[in-house]
């Protein structure tokens, strides 16, 4: 059978970019792969970039792109882009268990850091961040000969029936002088995968802008925090209460000058254990901020703390599709009509991989490839719905999970989604390399949260001790 699509792009070379080449190969199906990167590796957040992202630059900076009127043509370099630098800081271990967090057909090395092994126990199910960037680019290895590193994606739009992207790659040198390679190509399928861990989501508090003009180098998000040492003796305010705040909080509540202050407006309880820790002191939500007394907190309650060093937001990502034509993100930061996160409704020969959350990645990147490759070229999957039936699947998630990026959260329905990627997947087809996708197993949700149960144990005993010690030194 003829594939639907015959030449097919995709966009990124993270978990979920590698999920969705190595997916598209196996059909053995199309006549065009390719494979764009803005970075120099593959790997995509999973390298560590020294210097982080400058803040605010990645929050409110308009970002300045010319594009050139005529293809192929060379232009000066553009702006750098102010979110393309990573998360990763040094000593980082993944927080998802490696059994599950894995592609099913390739574990990851069985490999521990020194530090899970002192917090955790030997033989943990954490991973080196290292160890993970090696995994990803040994599995990316058959397929670099289809990539084209250093090359932005700055424009996909349909016209006709095709998908035209406007590509720019840039570190060339013409006529001994920096130059950005402007051309364009043409698909008839498009698989989007450049993940939702690029551009920090600052809350609008009011005063916000003042203080970060007054005090520039005070404010951080999560996004660029690489060590402890600058927090050293330092009064600091974390902003957020999910994993990346408890990362926070396990670093600085033992380093900070007097208590380690936590604003949340919403709370894990999978965390409490940290939250709990000695010399954490929980706020309410942030309502103001204002370079008064150096800088000052005001939280909802009425209450405020002055003369703070350091503000770090720990408050998630904002969607970014920027390039895509229209922008199907929504403002309250909802990426829009793609059934099940992954096919657009209105045109599936433009899907996304990896847009979701609280899903056990990397593994339901996998699945979420494997459903979009085996639509894509035409095998006998399990048949897409009707329009009309996926928009009654948008409507109904919007009432079960609201509008935000909420919406793309898996959990708690981990056997439901995977088990419909499965069975939509349908078996591999003939003549192929392609396999056919286990079903989910409820183990996979035990062993992907081990990790949180593992610190959950490490800082109720972390406490305990202090509190021992207290004790006897009150003796």
């Amino acid at each position: 059978m003829a594939p639907r699509y015959r030449r097919v792009a995709v966009i990124g070379t993270g978990p979920s970019g590698l999920a969705a080449v190595h997916a598209l190969s196996q059909e053995k199906s199309f006549d065009k792969i390719r494979v764009f990167e803005r970075r120099d590796r593959v790997g995509g957040l999973w390298h560590l970039d020294p210097t982080p992202d400058v803040f605010p630059a990645s929050w409110r900076v308009p970002r300045s792109v010319t594009t050139p009127s005529t293809f192929p043509s060379f232009n000066a370099p553009a702006e750098p882009d102010p979110t393309a630098r990573t998360a990763i800081y040094p000593g980082l271990d993944s927080n998802v268990g490696a059994l599950a967090m894995a592609f099913t057909h390739t574990p990851f090395p069985e490999v521990n850091s020194a530090q899970s092994v002192n917090r955790l126990g030997p033989n943990n199910p954490s991973r080196p961040f290292e160890v993970i960037t090696g995994w990803l680019e040994d599995l990316f290895a058959p397929y670099l000969h289809l990539t084209s590193l250093s090359t932005t994606v700055e424009k996909v739009e349909r016209i006709g029936d095709e998908w035209v992207l406007t590509l720019r790659k840039t570190d060339l040198l013409r006529r001994g002088k920096p130059s950005d390679y402007w051309w364009q190509e043409t698909f008839d399928a498009v698989v989007v995968a450049t993940g939702h861990y690029n551009v920090a989501n600052i809350p609008n508090i009011q005063g916000i802008d003042e203080a970060v003009k007054a005090f520039p180098d005070a404010f951080e998000h999560s996004k660029s925090y690489r060590s402890a040492d600058k927090y050293v003796g330092k009064k600091v305010v974390i902003v957020g209460g999910n994993v990346s705040a408890s990362d926070l909080i396990s670093d600085l509540h033992e380093i900070v000058k007097g208590p380690l202050y936590l604003s949340m407006r919403g709370r894990n309880e999978r965390l409490d254990s940290v939250y709990n820790l000695p010399n954490v002191k929980i706020q309410a939500p942030v309502k103001a901020i204002s370079p008064i007394d150096g800088i000052t907190v005001t939280f909802e309650d009425g209450t405020s703390v002055s003369g703070i060093d350091h503000v770090l937001f720990a408050t998630g990502f904002r969607l970014n599709y920027p390039f895509l034509t229209p922008n199907p993100v929504t403002e309250s930061n909802r990426l829009s009509r793609f059934y099940r996160h992954i096919l657009n409704i209105d045109n599936p020969s433009l899907a996304v991989v990896g847009q979701c959350r609280a899903a056990l990645s990397f593994r339901v990147y996998e699945y979420q490839a494997v459903a979009v490759a085996r639509f894509f070229a035409n095998h006998e999957n399990k048949p897409l719905p009707s329009v009309t039936e996926q928009k009654e699947w948008e409507l109904k998630r919007l009432e079960y999970k609201g509008d935000s990026d909420r919406f793309h959260e898996i959990a708690p329905d981990f056997d439901e989604y995977f088990n419909w990627l499965q069975e939509f997947s349908g078996k591999p087809a003939v003549g192929t390399d392609a396999y056919e996708l286990p079903r989910y197993d409820p183990s996979w949700e035990t062993l992907g949260l081990a990790i949180l149960g593992l610190k959950a144990q490490y800082f109720r005993d972390l406490t305990q001790r202090k509190q021992e010690q207290q004790l006897r030194a009150k003796l």
